[in-house]
Order: C-alpha cells, then sequence, then structure tokens
C-alpha cells in the first residue's frame, strides 16, 4: 500500500530555486569615501600634465622677459631722446687752444633746413666768440635756395667779421650756386676745388600753367578773389601781360641786389663779362681765372696753410634726433588738421 499522501515519483526533473544574491561585505577598516573617489591618472598621464604645466610656466617666463626688455628698450631710448633734445652738440675745445672754426652749410638754403639763416647764424656766432678760433672756414656744398635766408646769412658774416676782426673763408666743396654764392660772397678768400660748380648769379620763379589743358578737358576753373590781382601767378588761371611784367620787376630788383652782393664782396678782384651775372655758372678753375673764387684749396689746407690752426672745430647746428621726430610729428598733426579744414573756404 501506498501513502496518499506521498507523491508519485514521476519522470520529469525537480528544478531547484536558485541561491539569492549576498551583498559583499565591506571590511570596517576601509574608509567609507573610497568607494564614491574617481581613480587616480595613470603613470603616462600624470607625465603628460606634468610636461604641459612645465611648458605653461616657461612660456610665461619667457613673454615676461621679453616684456622688460621691450619695456627697458623703450626707457633708453626715451632717456637719450630727452637728453638729445635738451643738449645740442656743443664743440667741446679748451677756449686757449688756437683752432679753425668750421660751420657747414650743406643742402637746400631754406628755412627749416640744416643749412636755415637760423641755423648758420648761431653756429657762426658761437664760433667768432669763441677766443681760440683763429679763423671761421665756411664749408659750402648747395646749389642755392632761398634769397632772403642768403641775405640775412650775407649780412651777419659782415657784421660779425666787423665785430670781432676775424677772418672768414669759404672753402667750396661740389657746388657752390645762386643762393650758396650769395653768403660766399662776403667772405675774405674763396677757395675752389678745380671740378666744383660756381656761380649761377640769376633769380627764378618757376611755375606751370595749366589753362590750355584744363580747356581740352573741359574743366572749368571757378577762383573767387576779393582783389584783381590776388589770383597771380594761379597755375589753372591765364596770366595777364601786367602781372607778367610785376613779376619780372620783382625779380630783376632781387637780381640786382644779388649781384651788389658780390660786387661789394669780392671788389676789384671781379673780372668783369657780359655773361657773369647772367645766370651761367663755371668751373672752379673757370672761377679762379674769372675772379669769382681766389684759389685752389681743401679744408685742410686752409687749416694749415692760410689759417695757421690745423685743429678743426665743427660748430655746426642740426637738428637732432629727438627734435626731427617732433618735426614730423609735428608735420603729421598739421596734416591732420589741414584734412580736417579742408571743408572751409579758405582766405590767403
Amino acid at each position: 500500500m501506498t501513502d496518499p499522501r506521498t507523491p508519485e515519483p514521476t519522470d520529469e526533473p525537480v528544478s531547484t530555486p536558485a541561491p539569492e544574491p549576498v551583498a559583499p561585505t565591506v571590511s570596517a577598516a576601509a574608509p567609507s569615501s573610497t568607494a564614491s573617489a574617481s581613480p587616480l591618472p595613470s603613470g603616462w598621464e600624470r607625465e603628460t600634465l606634468e610636461k604641459l604645466a612645465f611648458a605653461s610656466l616657461r612660456e610665461q617666463q619667457a613673454a615676461r622677459r621679453w616684456r622688460n626688455v621691450i619695456r627697458l628698450a623703450w626707457l633708453v631710448l626715451l632717456s637719450v631722446s630727452a637728453w638729445m633734445l635738451f643738449s645740442r652738440a656743443a664743440p667741446v675745445t679748451d677756449k686757449s687752444t688756437p683752432h679753425t672754426a668750421v660751420v657747414e652749410i650743406k643742402g637746400e638754403i631754406a628755412a627749416g633746413a640744416d643749412a636755415s639763416a637760423e641755423f648758420v647764424v648761431a653756429a657762426m656766432r658761437s664760433a667768432f666768440e669763441d677766443d681760440g678760433a683763429q679763423a671761421v672756414v665756411l664749408l659750402i656744398n648747395s646749389p642755392g635756395g632761398s634769397p632772403v635766408q642768403a641775405g640775412i646769412i650775407n649780412d651777419e658774416i659782415r657784421r660779425l667779421k666787423a665785430k670781432h676782426s676775424k677772418p672768414v673763408y669759404v672753402v667750396v666743396e661740389e657746388s657752390c650756386a645762386s643762393a650758396a654764392y650769395y653768403i660766399a660772397a662776403a667772405a675774405d678768400q674763396i677757395f675752389v676745388d678745380k671740378a666744383s660748380i660756381v656761380g649761377s648769379i640769376g633769380v627764378l620763379m618757376d611755375g606751370f600753367g595749366f589753362t590750355g589743358l584744363m580747356d581740352k578737358l573741359g574743366v572749368e576753373r571757378r577762383l573767387m578773389t576779393a582783389g584783381e590781382n590776388k589770383g597771380f601767378l594761379d597755375p589753372f588761371s591765364p596770366q595777364t601781360e601786367r602781372q607778367r611784367v610785376f613779376a619780372q620787376a620783382m625779380l630783376d630788383q632781387i637780381h640786382q641786389q644779388f649781384i651788389k652782393a658780390v660786387k661789394d664782396g669780392r671788389g676789384k678782384r671781379l673780372k668783369e663779362t657780359p655773361e657773369m651775372f647772367s645766370g651761367l655758372f663755371w668751373t672752379g678753375e673757370q672761377a679762379v681765372e674769372m675772379g669769382l673764387a681766389d684759389q685752389l684749396g681743401n679744408l685742410d689746407y686752409v687749416a694749415r696753410e692760410v689759417v695757421k690752426a690745423e685743429d678743426l672745430v665743427d660748430y655746426t647746428r642740426r637738428d637732432n634726433v629727438a627734435e626731427r621726430l617732433a618735426k614730423r610729428f609735428g608735420a603729421a598733426f598739421g596734416e591732420g588738421a589741414v584734412r580736417a579744414l579742408r571743408s572751409v573756404p579758405a582766405l590767403r
């Protein structure tokens, strides 16, 4: 007999329930924050970060050094400019030491140029007032320029010679023409090279006339003046015969002033010819023959053989670096102001 409470055996397999997962045990000795902390970088990552940090640091140090160098350079430049601005180069010599004073007149003779009356006269005064200067030599290399500036220098040479009783000599390098010869005529003697260009005793006023071209292009000139001759020498307006005669008379008068200065300075040494005051120029050798110059010779020859004081001291006044920068800045500022005022009708 079988027990009715006992199940009968079957051929189907009996499934065994899966065991429930057991949570891992955490040691009490481990800190509780370990589970939430991010993993530390590995060795190569740490090395890369260190390299990047050091590279950035080196770059910052290099940039700081360059900034310091640039600041130092600007400081030096400003210091040198300030020193040159407030201290012109003056000849350093013992006044008791005999020497030949030299004043250069080079380039265009014009207001604001190195060969302006302002600079040349100031240099000559310093040279004449120096007790050690046995004579003053004007070293000229100029094609000419303003007759006004040349006349001022010519008058000052005569005045200083009479006041200080010192001789003035001119030494010509490449050229001494037009206004430059106007200055040279006041010297006691003129020395030239045999190939120097000397003379050009004349006056000119140049310009252009565009009236015919404007007619061909159909351009109308609209010039309004108060005074019938206010537009005199305007290149876009026709020139009347009366205006031409007036301009020619003015040039002739200045020319006569030039001729008088040459005759007063050279005196009987001149061997006048019809072409001497025509505006032509000659070589140094021809100038000596005509009496426009005295003899051949250079600066060293004059100092050694004529003045008898071989030591040369340069008294020439020139714009220093700071003054040239200031003038350029002023010119740029003035140009901007002119542009701003172009829309305003100009009265001249």
